[in-house]
This record gives C-alpha cells, sequence and structure tokens, in this order.
C-alpha cells in the first residue's frame, strides 16, 4: 500500500532539526506526478503544479524534523556529552538506542546511557534524571577512537533508531517522527488526491524545516508563497493516557485534531467554524481541542505578510516527543480527506470572509 509505504519512510528517516536532508528525500520521492519541487537553504521544501493565474494560494504545512539530540563533545571514555534538539522530558531519553551521523555519512548506533542504579547514592536516586548526567555510547573506549574510527565529531546529529511498523488488526501505525512525518505525509496525500483536478485556489504545499527549535522554517516558507490561506498539518500529542475522559480532546481513533487556541496562536475562528461544519456535513470525524501550551508552524505563518487565516489538522500521537509514537491510519485519512474537500470549497469570495 503506497500510503503506508510514504508514511513509513517518512517516519524512518534520519531528521533532527537543522538535519533534515533525508525526510526532504524522502519526501520528494512521493511527490504526486504533475507537481514540482524546490528547495531553499534551510531544506524547506516547496511542491506545487501549474498555477493558474489570479488565483489565491493556499499553503499546506507540515514540518519535516523531528526531535532529536546533537554531540556537543567527546569524554576521554568515548562516551559522547549531548544536548537535546527539541523538547524532551529527560526521563524519557535514557537507555534508548538512537543512530549518531558520522563525518562521512554513516549512521552509528548508539545508546542514551547513565548511571547504573547499582552505583546511585540514596540522594542521586530520589533525584530527577538530568540531561547532564546522561551520555550517548557508540561503543568507543575513548576520545580518540570515538574521534578516528568511528568518525563522531561535536556538532554530529543525532535522532532515535526506530522502526516503523503497523497493526492492521487494530489499525496502529508504531514509529518514530509521527509529529510532524504525519503531517509531512498529508501534504502529499492531499495533493496526490487533488492532482488534475480543477480548482479554485492555487495549493502550495511546504515542507518547512526546524519546527521542533522554534518554528524557524516556517517563517521562511510564509514568506516566499505568500499565501491567502493556510493549512497546518500537525502530529500533535494525544491525550488518551492519563487524562480524566471529560477532558479528552486528542485520542486516537477519534478523527484529527482542530485546535481552538494554543500558546502562540488562536485559530481563525471563521475558518475554523466553517472547516468544522464541513465536516459536519461530510460526516468526518474530528476533535475540538483548546489547548493552553505547545504551538505549531501556524504562529509564524497567522502573522506573516498582512496576516493568514490557519487552521490546524492535528494527528493525535500518543508519546509525542519520546522515541516512540502510536496514531491511527484511519485518523490520518480523515484530516487528508477533510483538506481536499476544504480545497474543493475553497474560493476567493469565501477566503475574504475569513
Amino acid at each position: 500500500m503506497r500510503e503506508l509505504d510514504m508514511i513509513a519512510a517518512l517516519s524512518d528517516a534520519f531528521g533532527p532539526s537543522g538535519f533534515e536532508d533525508d525526510a526532504v528525500a524522502a519526501a520528494r520521492s512521493f511527490v504526486p506526478e504533475g507537481y514540482s519541487t524546490e528547495e531553499d537553504s534551510l531544506r524547506n521544501l516547496y511542491i506545487s503544479r501549474p498555477a493558474e493565474e489570479n488565483l489565491p494560494v493556499v499553503m499546506l504545512d507540515a514540518h519535516s524534523d523531528e526531535v532529536g539530540f546533537m554531540v556537543q563533545a567527546i569524554r576521554p571514555d568515548g562516551t559522547l556529552k549531548f544536548i537535546p534538539l527539541g523538547g524532551w522530558t529527560a526521563a524519557n531519553i535514557q537507555a534508548h538506542r538512537v543512530k549518531v551521523r558520522a563525518r562521512d555519512g554513516r549512521l552509528i548506533t548508539g545508546i542514551t546511557g547513565s548511571k547504573p542504579p547499582h552505583f546511585l547514592t540514596e540522594a542521586e536516586k530520589n533525584k530527577a534524571p538530568d540531561v547532564g548526567a546522561m551520555w550517548i555510547d557508540a561503543g568507543a573506549s575513548d576520545m580518540a577512537e570515538a574521534r578516528d574510527v568511528f568518525g563522531i565529531r561535536p556538532g554530529a546529529p543525532v535522532a532515535p533508531d526506530v522502526r516503523f511498523e503497523y497493526d492492521a488488526a487494530h489499525d496502529l501505525m508504531i514509529g518514530k517522527a509521527f509529529d510532524n512525518r504525519l503531517g509531512c505525509a498529508a501534504v502529499l496525500s492531499t495533493l496526490g488526491m487533488l492532482s488534475g483536478e480543477k480548482l479554485r485556489v492555487n495549493p502550495v504545499g511546504a515542507i518547512a524545516a526546524q519546527e521542533e527549535v522554534g518554528t524557524r522554517g516556517a517563517s521562511v516558507t510564509s514568506r516566499r508563497v505568500k499565501p491567502q490561506l493556510a493549512i497546518v498539518f500537525e502530529g500533535s500529542p494525544a491525550d488518551d493516557r492519563g487524562t480524566e475522559s471529560w477532558m479528552i480532546q486528542t485520542a486516537v481513533h477519534r478523527g484529527p485534531m482542530l485546535r481552538h487556541i494554543d500558546a502562540r496562536m488562536i485559530t481563525n475562528p471563521r475558518f475554523q467554524r466553517w472547516s468544522l461544519d464541513l465536516a459536519d456535513t461530510l460526516g468526518i470525524p474530528v476533535q475540538e481541542a483548546v489547548r493552553t501550551g505547545g504551538s505549531t508552524n501556524g504562529a509564524p505563518i497567522h502573522l506573516a505578510e498582512e496576516g493568514i487565516p490557519c487552521i490546524v489538522i492535528g494527528f493525535p500521537v500518543r508519546y509525542a516527543h519520546t522515541h516512540y509514537g502510536m496514531a491511527s491510519l484511519e485518523d490520518f485519512r480523515n484530516g487528508v480527506r477533510l483538506a481536499a474537500e476544504i480545497l474543493r470549497r475553497l474560493d476567493r469570495e469565501t477566503i475574504a470572509g475569513f
């Protein structure tokens, strides 16, 4: 199934913030027929088809980077001191496999390590985990071996080492980087669904870099594309574990989530309501969320140019910003379907009403 092959390839691709090359290459390999691509120096990827003149531009946004790490220094014993790239909880970092990009491009397997419990003092046992007390062990016995044999240098990017799998019986995808490789797949799937259709808008895909370190890539894509409207796809943290039932707003298997607010954007209420009403009319299951934290590429996009109305179509992802994620293929399909139906109905007058 090409859809699952695409999600698997994107999920498995190495691509922490600032080092999205492999993820962008994976996205390029699934660009629908009839679309052209361009890249800029940040590794933002633009996907477009021949544009009709005088039609409003609608940008389909996602980000290609994943949360990861960077090697800060090599210790005398050959282990690697590292810093996080993106938002991590320290307790989720240790005792996992990672891949370290060596100077020659090889991906070296390592383990995120820390002092074993046998050697912890009582004070250390009761202390919260600290990234500064962890390391990555790639197997080198000293600094020289790590540098000269393994080819690892300060600045080397690091990503979780996880392979995608799909449990068809329970409609569960398990893998890494669903935040936001699911969004990248959604951009490509939506454009593919509309391939050859005559629309009253010009859709442009913009897969942005460096979202996890401050939504940096989208600050550039929004200026380059200059859209009149934007749909932001995101792998959104699911809240159906550890949340009271009446507060669950982003559950796996209940459809994509459209958020009304987060820490950096109040969603355009007119575009939001229009989209929610459309989903209801078409029988597409969706969820609504009110978030007090987090943000998406919608933050820089909705403030670009003279203001760009945005909505966020989020795919619920359990355990986001850890090595593993769980998500539903049906939720993904419903999010893509909603985006395609929105684009089929948009025109200049409708956009002006937002």
